[in-house]
């Protein structure tokens, strides 16, 4: 996060989202780890599948207003899904957390029905909502970005730890990107170590997967969003290196 800093400068940024579900050693979030992204200039942490991957964020989930995770699990699941973060300067923004269903490995409710019920309860609340859809198939985050367009200010795709390059502005005026790439080691595959991914699939057997360390790069994107209509007016891709 030492990148963070220079960016928020370079751009302007009023507002930082990260989405932080393998933040902990490369699997889970633990309320430390949750707590140094804060520190470190996040606004808010969004997250997906593997946030359950360590127990102890739950307790975190439920006090933490800023701390969310995928508003279509079922009800029960700690924490929430969707909060609205109020700057000191300007209107309130609302950020929606989703979860796919293709290819994933829990089974929740529908993301798209459940969309449409949060921008329910977001009526006359702000016109700025971001939406962190984190899902495997490509196919199903351009859908739900097309299914919102014009509701939303952005839909932006994370999970698969690969940047894409497809942004761009739907007709509706939402901004949209089918992944926002990986923070974290980028000379690895997908954050861990390339020699042990390799065995794996070389030899079939399970194999415990190691962290990688080099090369770590900050990739995301930058949103440029009419404050009183919520529409986008520009998404730009950003790749940096803690090299350069």
């Amino acid at each position: 996060m030492k990148l963070l800093p220079k960016l928020k400068q370079e751009f302007n940024i009023e507002l930082t989202v990260a989405n932080a579900e393998n933040a902990s050693g490369g699997a889970g979030l633990t309320p430390q780890v949750a707590d140094e992204l804060f520190n470190m200039g996040c606004d808010v942490l969004t997250t997906g599948d593997h946030i359950w991957d360590r127990r102890e964020i739950n307790e975190a989930l439920e006090k933490n207003p800023l701390l969310i995770r995928p508003a279509n699990f079922p009800e029960g699941a700690p924490g929430r899904g969707w909060c609205i973060f109020k700057a000191a300067k300007g209107p309130g923004v609302a950020i929606v957390n989703l979860e796919g269903r293709v290819f994933m490995r829990y089974q929740i409710d529908c993301p798209f029905k459940r969309a449409k019920n949060i921008l329910e309860e977001l009526k006359g609340k702000t016109s700025i909502i971001l939406v962190d859809m984190h899902a495997e198939a490509t196919s199903e985050k351009m859908a739900l970005a097309h299914f919102l367009d014009g509701a939303v200010s952005a839909v932006v795709g994370t999970h698969t730890h690969v940047q894409t390059a497809d942004e761009k502005i739907l007709a509706g005026g939402t901004a949209f990107i089918s992944d926002l790439g990986m923070t974290g080691p980028y000379d690895s595959v997908i954050g861990q170590r390339k020699e042990k991914i390799i065995e794996r699939f070389i030899s079939g057997l399970p194999t415990r997967f190691e962290v990688a360390t080099d090369d770590v790069q900050l990739h995301g994107a930058v949103l440029d969003i009419d404050s009183k209509t919520g529409k986008a007016n520009s998404i730009q891709r950003i790749q940096r290196s803690m090299k350069t």
